[in-house]
């Protein structure tokens, strides 16, 4: 007996497709449903009850409604022998007829007819070895395709072999299992022994070439989407020029390799990539350390940038004393230093070194500028000392011309010194214009 007949298949589908336009889960939630009740129609056994039909149905279609199922649950029932005769067109009602019921799915009917004339059965034989042996021969192709296969291709054709060995072993008529038909295997040498075990045992092998495939399929997906990842990851990595953007294209590729290690060993995809997997670490390693050094020397490039921006707004509006620019010095040579731990294998050493040059360039000047600081305070201190001596003996009307006219000249040889651009030089020139007017009235000009 089927466990869902034709007439209870029809009540249902009408309600699923129903339920299809209503609900959220729409054609998804149908294909899961009719694939179910597809497979049951080829299924043996007791016909499935209401609770049985709810089950299969509502975990898709929770609104699906009970009178369907219970108006389909009355209906799945094998019709009548008086039905089935009736469809039989009047011209088929000889012989035709007669084996066309006689090789109907019920034992209670093929039984005595198997003694009394089996060779009345022989249609339904036929099929049955056909069925089997076409069962068998893919089963046995499945199996040496998916578990020794050598690519993708394989995996494929077994995959579609497994299938065909699943309809065809639908198609046998488990109402038989038992019945073996020994006068027609007599004549026509069966190759099956069609018995419950090795149904059973055929189906679960069946079962087992199909997880494998499964695994096989989900694994040579996995090696696609992580060979593909890293292809794009090396691109990226190779294009982009800012260390962020190449920390997310090495983080992309590590999650690939990742993937890689997923992939389980006994599987084909697993068995492909053994030996790829340690060049690609390799690849990996070389480049993700680059990456690293790369980031580095961007933080030394950064940081030397931020300490020669600082120098370059300390040097601003001068001119300045001697400590001011003592500190703009010491922050150029801060930022020369950064710049000098750059390594020559880096990809922005050219880049350090240019920016190496304007900084020393920078520091040189600056320190040109503190020279001449230092050395204008210590002649404008001179210049200040000569001054005060001067108008010592400028107080003494008895002080000889000759001897402050000297010292005049004195003061003015310190206080030409004096650098521009320093803090002194201002005062130090109203300070000589002074001492220059004093010489030409000593001089009598």
């Amino acid at each position: 007996m089927s466990r869902l007949y034709n007439r209870a298949y029809k009540i249902l589908e009408v309600e699923v497709n129903k339920c299809a336009k209503e609900d959220v889960v729409g054609e998804v939630g149908k294909n899961i449903v009719m694939k179910r009740l597809d497979k049951l129609t080829f299924q043996s056994g007791e016909p499935l009850k209401e609770e049985e039909l709810s089950h299969l149905v509502k975990d898709q279609f929770p609104n699906f409604s009970d009178t369907v199922i219970q108006k389909a649950a009355k209906a799945n029932k094998p019709p009548g022998m008086l039905s089935k005769i009736a469809l039989i067109p009047p011209a088929l009602l000889g012989m035709a007829g007669i084996v066309w019921v006689a090789n109907l799915p019920y034992p209670m009917i093929r039984k005595p007819v198997s003694r009394v004339a089996p060779i009345i059965l022989i249609p339904s034989y036929i099929s049955m070895d056909n069925n089997y042996r076409e069962a068998i021969a893919n089963v046995e192709q499945a199996d040496q395709l998916i578990n020794k296969a050598t690519s993708s291709a394989d995996i494929n054709l077994g995959t579609q072999r497994v299938a065909e060995a699943q309809k065809h072993l639908d198609k046998l008529p488990v109402w038989s299992l038992g019945y073996y038909p020994q006068r027609y295997c007599t004549f026509f040498s069966c190759s099956w022994k069609f018995t419950v075990d090795e149904f059973e045992s055929t189906r679960k092998k069946v079962g087992q070439i199909e997880a494998k495939a499964f695994q096989e399929k989900n694994a040579q997906k996995l090696l696609t989407e992580a060979e593909k990842t890293i292809t794009t990851a090396k691109q990226q990595y190779e294009q982009v020029t800012t260390p962020t953007d190449k920390q997310q294209a090495i983080a992309d590729w590590q999650a690939a390799i990742d993937k890689l290690e997923q992939i389980p060993p006994t599987t084909l995809a697993g068995k492909m990539v053994k030996p790829k997997l340690a060049a690609t670490k390799r690849d990996f390693q070389i480049e993700a350390g680059l990456a690293e050094g790369s980031k580095l020397s961007f933080t030394f490039m950064q940081v030397a940038k931020q300490f020669g921006m600082q120098a370059a707004i300390a040097a601003q509006n001068g001119p300045h004393p001697e400590q001011q620019w003592q500190v703009v010095a010491s922050l150029w040579e801060q930022a020369i230093n950064q710049l000098k731990k750059i390594p020559g294998d880096n990809p922005a050493y050219l880049e350090a070194q240019t920016k190496l040059g304007e900084y020393q360039v920078n520091l040189a000047n600056v320190k040109m500028r503190l020279q001449a600081e230092t050395e204008s305070k210590k002649a404008f201190k001179e210049a200040k000392n000569l001054i005060a001596d001067w108008q010592r003996y400028a107080v003494d009307d008895t002080s000889n011309r000759g001897i402050l006219a000297s010292k005049l000249q004195l003061i003015i040889n310190q206080l030409e010194n004096i650098k521009p651009g320093t803090t002194y030089y201002q005062e130090a020139q109203e300070l000589l214009k002074f001492a220059q007017n004093k010489q030409k009235s000593f001089s009598g000009i």
